[in-house]
């Protein structure tokens, strides 16, 4: 149960660091140290999950394995596997406020190769008990990389048609012949949980706890796809049937086209949901607490027909609904998640997120629609819930107060009595912190009163997103001082 507490919402990516992007290594650490002088109980990060094109931690090429972008190369020196001059001098980008993802993916990949090469006969016994305890997914990940690079990174779907319906004697060639190649990917995964779970402890053991966040569905061209095709919604050739999205909102007039393959719900049922408490298995351990993503659609789900241009022509199904988490509970005991109910809501979304007992998410960005009243005012919440200024599919605060209609923003102006001496961003953290709700999440641009140069994601849009990263100057004791000031004023 979460009690009365405050958080920060940062990804990885976004923290400061001299190779390109946010990593496990001292940064991370560092930030740690200024959310305990914040009086900050929560880290909130977005998915962990290795990235393909288009850079988003929502569409990952496995629902269990990390992303190796996130691999602290220092630490590597430290452990003897690298030496400074390995990677001191590589581009990494040149803008050390935005992450350039190429450059990521083709100067640092070779480097950890490196320290993969060097490693050999170093941690035999640590990574057989690592696949050991993680058998359930990262034979299939390691092989599925493995190829996956042997065939020039193209789509599992655009593979060979023995490997793609992985005919057994196929598989058992493949594993034979790219046996180095799929134990340097089990490498980097041991690589990745052993920084984070030294992270994570570094922060437990300060008293701060870490959000997690699971997408609700995963990538088509990914590991979970192709090794357990059965659990999804696909034809005789593996390919979709229908995909993913949501029905025209606030965001998009067509809708949003997600091109997730649809889980089919009644084989899952047959097996216990095996695959869903897996994942949520592992999520509980790397994580303190779980955000999961899109939580009306296991109530109902909007499901597009393969091959569409737009959400426009999808419907609404059925999901698994309180099954699959009275399944996870019996299987796993009391999981600690937050319901990300955003979007289209119904009463049968309401009761099947009461019915679960998990708290859900407030936006006070959406709080000041002048048109009607609204749920996501602070005076309509109960305790159960997470208010949030915005999350990484928003504006931040002064973005949104520059470019929201006049009227909503006079709204604003007047529930908060926000001002230019407080600041409009405090204004909106102030009435996040003096809300009810259990817990208050603020995005750290926010804190920093940045405007949408800043903004992390803009759904329904490719290139551009997933960037931002902080300044390290911009961490100072003044700012700490400010945030734990106002932190505890409110109780948290």
């Amino acid at each position: 149960m979460i009690k009365r507490s405050s958080g920060v919402l940062m990804h990885i990516t976004s923290l400061p660091g001299s190779y390109g992007i946010g990593t496990f290594g001292k940064e991370a650490y560092k930030f740690v140290d200024f959310l305990e002088k914040s009086s900050q109980s929560y880290w909130q990060v977005l998915p962990l999950g290795i990235t393909g094109a288009g850079d988003s931690p929502y569409q990952s090429f496995s629902a269990f394995a990390g992303n190796p972008y996130f691999i602290d190369l220092d630490f590597l020196t430290e452990q003897g596997l690298l030496r400074r001059e390995d990677y001191e001098n590589v581009d990494f980008g040149s803008n050390y406020t935005k992450v350039d993802y190429e450059k990521i993916f083709s100067n640092k990949m070779p480097i950890l190769r490196l320290a993969f090469e060097r490693s050999k006969g170093m941690y035999e016994s640590e990574i057989s008990r690592f696949r050991q305890d993680n058998k359930f997914w990262i034979e299939d990940y390691s092989l599925y990389m493995a190829i996956k690079c042997k065939f020039g990174l193209r789509s599992w779907q655009n593979w060979d048609r023995s490997i793609k319906l992985r005919n057994k004697e196929t598989i058992d060639n493949y594993k034979e012949e790219l046996k180095d190649e799929i134990d340097y990917w089990i490498f980097l995964q041991y690589l990745f949980f052993t920084q984070w779970f030294n992270l994570k402890k570094y922060a437990n053991d300060k008293g701060i706890k870490i959000i997690g966040d699971i997408p609700i569905y995963v990538a088509e061209d990914s590991a979970d796809t192709w090794a357990n095709s059965e659990i999804f919604v696909l034809d005789e050739d593996k390919r979709p049937i229908v995909v993913s999205g949501c029905p025209p909102d606030a965001f998009s007039t067509t809708g949003q086209l997600w091109g997730n393959p649809i889980y089919n719900w009644l084989h899952l049922e047959k097996v216990n949901y095996k695959w869903w408490v897996e994942r949520i298995k592992l999520n509980s351990i790397l994580y303190d607490v779980t955000r999961v993503d899109h939580f009306r659609g296991f109530e109902s789900f909007w499901e597009v027909p393969y091959g569409e241009k737009t959400a426009v022509n999808g419907k609404w199904v059925k999901g698994a609904g309180i099954k699959l988490f009275d399944t996870v509970k019996k299987a796993l005991g009391e999981v600690d998640i937050i319901a990300e109910d955003l979007g289209y809501i119904t009463q049968e979304v309401i009761d099947f997120r009461n019915a679960s007992g998990f708290p859900g998410m407030k936006v006070l960005e959406f709080a000041f629609d002048t048109r009607e009243q609204s749920n996501y005012l602070p005076h309509n919440y109960d305790k159960n819930c997470i208010v949030y200024t915005g999350t990484h599919d928003n504006e931040t605060v002064m973005g949104w107060m520059e470019n929201t209609k006049k009227e909503d923003v006079d709204f604003a102006k007047k529930y908060f009595k926000l001002d230019d001496e407080e600041g409009y961003n405090w204004g909106f953290i102030r009435g996040s912190l003096s809300s009810v709700a259990n817990l208050a999440i603020a995005q750290f641009q926010d804190y920093l009163g940045l405007g949408n140069e800043a903004r992390m994601n803009i759904p329904s849009t490719i290139g551009g997103n997933w960037q931002w990263r902080v300044e390290k100057e911009m961490l100072t004791d003044k700012l700490a001082e400010k945030i734990n000031n106002i932190t505890r004023l409110y109780g948290r």
